[in-house]
């Protein structure tokens, strides 16, 4: 028996190839996708495989469907027919220093969905159950989807970030991650500053939550801030030094930044801004399948869904391009017959 997958034979092309039906190995489940969003950091996957990454690999890391097979040694809290999703980390050992520790994302033997082990573009998925997550009812798959990546990291982020309610929090990047980072952020009762480029998208930007949208092609970070109430916590969903550093000097006193989007530029800090202000760099990863559960919960309570473009998984190629060409509202998603 096969199924059909997307793979990474050489960078930059994806190819429709068949593949045997795998075997779940001890603690693992197969999944019969039913849909798997399309992050930014497949880029990496897809067009730059890293030296130590073996191919053909299917890429996709935001993925949701159905356990149609369990291996030895799966616990009963999954069952045969019962959906979840798998995000960015594929399931931590449960057995090195970082697991023991409970540090779940550090772990030393957690393989990298999409990257190290094989992703989402696909009809079927092999992974371990410890990197499972429950999707609740009143979620659609293809919305669940993204929240396994872009949605989590932003959550997680922002629980982290040490803001009270009724400060304010800028989100750098007004892309999958932005997008959502403005709703939490504004569910969570936070004053939402959304700095992004282009005119274009501000009524969707101010209709997701955002209380103020600054565009950075118009208009000056430092000018537009220097009129609202003063930033606690930058959000930086992209790489981009230029505006992390401005953002950074402009913080209230004991301010924090965020860091989700990584990237091969440097970013680089005025460390007068950050003694004097006793400001904070932070970076955030992802988290564990219970807190991505928790982040759906929320997500389900109230009412934060990410708005999403679909595409059949066949052209994935054609999905992968609109993404990385910024023409997305704002997540891509491909789905499974």
């Amino acid at each position: 028996m096969t199924y059909r997958a997307m793979q990474v034979s050489q960078p930059g092309k994806l190819e429709l190839v068949e593949r045997q039906v795998p075997t779940p190995s001890f603690g693992e489940v197969i999944i019969k996708v039913e849909a798997c969003g399309i992050c930014g950091a497949d880029i990496f996957d897809i067009d730059g495989i890293a030296p130590n990454q073996s191919t053909p690999r299917i890429p996709g890391h935001e993925v949701v469907g159905r356990i149609i097979s369990l291996g030895q040694g799966v616990s009963n809290t999954w069952q045969v027919g019962q959906r979840v999703g798998v995000g960015r980390l594929g399931g931590p050992c449960l057995a090195c220093d970082s697991c023991r520790a409970g540090h779940f994302q550090q772990c030393s033997d957690q393989p990298v969905v999409g990257s190290s082990m094989d992703g989402g573009y696909a009809e079927m998925m092999r992974v371990r159950s410890s990197g499972l997550v429950s999707i609740p009812e009143s979620l659609s798959s293809v919305e669940a989807a993204p929240m396994l990546c872009a949605g989590i990291a932003t959550f997680n982020a922002l629980k982290k970030c040490g803001a009270e309610p009724g400060d304010t929090v800028a989100i750098l990047g007004i892309g999958g991650l932005g997008h959502m980072a403005i709703q939490y952020t504004q569910r969570m009762g936070y004053r939402v500053v959304a700095i992004g480029r282009g005119k274009d998208i501000e009524g969707d930007i101010l209709s997701l939550g955002a209380h103020h949208y600054i565009d950075t092609n118009e208009e000056s970070i430092t000018e537009v801030c220097a009129k609202l109430e003063p930033i606690q916590v930058l959000i930086a969903t992209i790489n981009h030094p230029d505006l992390t550093s401005q953002l950074t000097n402009i913080l209230a006193p004991k301010g924090r930044v965020m860091i989700l989007g990584a990237g091969a530029k440097p970013l680089v800090f005025r460390s007068g801004a950050l003694v004097g202000g006793e400001t904070q760099i932070l970076g955030s990863i992802t988290g564990t399948p219970f807190e991505n559960e928790k982040a759906l919960k929320f997500s389900v309570l109230t009412d934060v869904r990410p708005r999403i473009e679909i595409m059949p998984f066949e052209q994935a190629n054609e999905a992968f391009q609109k993404m990385k060409s910024g023409d997305v509202n704002f997540r891509m998603v491909l789905t499974m017959k």
